[in-house]
């Protein structure tokens, strides 16, 4: 049963004329004035959510956005100064962008936000999808392979981190610590200062790929899936579920999984997709170059692969997928509550913000969701 909420929101600012017919992604470059509104606008987001009784805001670390679709540099310091701004709610990283740290900085700075909000931040981690990130960081990306060997040595860093009071590691990419003389003597270890307070640390991931899963499931990662058609979802969510219990680990079909979908609530579904078509069309005209348009066909071909289509998704089909919900409460109840039903270890649901939507609307749609939905989902 659904018991926990949560958001994603990339971290837009309020984007100008929006949809299919609008200012191209590409053509975007906002001035550092109009880059810097999303910091407020988390603040103020996450002050709503704390009152409205929400459980996690999650946001995303992206770089060199002048488009200014996901502007966030740093999750786990914008959790810590929204924790100052909040009473209750915790602060999601979806994602810290691995390739594109040290894995001894970013544990060290978890473990400070964990001690000082009293376990507030969530950790997540990623493997990165933009070129123009990664690669400009000295990370590798282009080379997939190269990235998913570099992104889980980083992986076992970061555990080590948190899981061993004094360590050495000795990988392909990393020696810590190497082995250099020290106040007279052979440094043979190092001990994190300081760790975390929460133990173990629970890391959330996106699940990519058949890969992904495995690897996810090896090291007791858990997964978060958003915008993925029904039978997408179904066929992550079964096998990361399979790969968990081959890791022996006994889980609910379901369980630590937060699946994510959008939403918008009116009278109508006819409403409800008139208003909210501008705002995903302009979210497609972003990220379906990147491949994320995890919709099936009618032969179960995920969108893109050879044979299925290739275009940017209409919101109908998405409501058709069940990868977004348009209505009134109770047509928005029944269709998460059919998905739900399918898996009984199910406790997190969370809300897609379409990034084309404005600040203002999707406030009123979380108030909405509050008041009429999370009580009938909670029930």
């Amino acid at each position: 049963m659904i018991k926990k909420f949560h958001v994603l929101y990339v971290g837009q600012i309020e984007l100008d004329s929006v949809g299919l017919n609008g200012t191209p992604a590409n053509d975007r470059h906002y001035s550092d004035e109009r880059l810097r509104e999303a910091f407020f606008t988390a603040r103020d987001l996450a002050q709503l959510m704390d009152e409205l009784g929400f459980d996690v805001l999650w946001t995303a670390e992206h770089h060199f956005q002048r488009e200014g679709y996901e502007v966030f540099p740093n999750l786990i310091q914008l959790g810590l100064w929204l924790a100052t701004q909040t009473k209750r709610l915790k602060f999601g990283c979806a994602f810290n962008v691995l390739p594109m740290w040290h894995p001894i900085r970013l544990a060290e700075d978890y473990a400070m936000a964990d001690i000082v909000t009293d376990g507030r931040i969530v950790m997540g981690v990623g493997r990165g999808y933009h070129t123009r990130e990664v690669e400009t960081f000295g990370a590798p990306l282009l080379d997939a392979e190269k990235n998913r060997e570099f992104f889980e040595e980083q992986l076992q860093l970061l555990l080590t981190c948190f899981n061993q009071q004094s360590f050495h590691h000795k990988g392909k990419f990393y020696e810590c610590p190497p082995p250099v003389d020290y106040r007279g003597y052979k440094l043979t270890d190092i001990t994190m200062v300081p760790r975390p307070k929460h133990l173990p640390v629970e890391i959330w991931m996106p699940i990519a790929s058949g890969k992904t899963i495995e690897m996810m499931a090896r090291y007791g990662l858990k997964a978060m899936v958003t915008l993925n058609g029904e039978k997408i979802l179904d066929d992550v969510v079964r096998a990361y579920h399979a790969a968990c219990l081959k890791h022996g680990q006994k889980k609910q079909l379901g369980e630590d999984v937060i699946w994510g979908a959008g939403i918008y609530l009116a009278d109508s579904r006819e409403e409800a997709i008139r208003r909210l078509e501008p705002a995903h069309d302009e979210r497609f005209k972003w990220f379906a170059p990147f491949g994320f348009v995890r919709y099936a066909d009618e032969q179960g071909r995920t969108w893109g692969s050879p044979g299925a289509p290739t275009s940017v998704p209409k919101l109908v089909e998405g409501v058709k997928q069940k990868a977004w919900f348009c209505g009134p409460p109770k047509d928005v109840i029944d269709g998460i509550k059919s998905v739900e039903a399918k898996y009984p270890g199910l406790e997190h649901f969370m809300i897609h913000w379409a990034e084309g939507l404005s600040p203002k609307e999707f406030k009123e749609q979380l108030r909405w969701f509050a008041k009429d939905v999370m009580p009938a989902l909670r029930s």
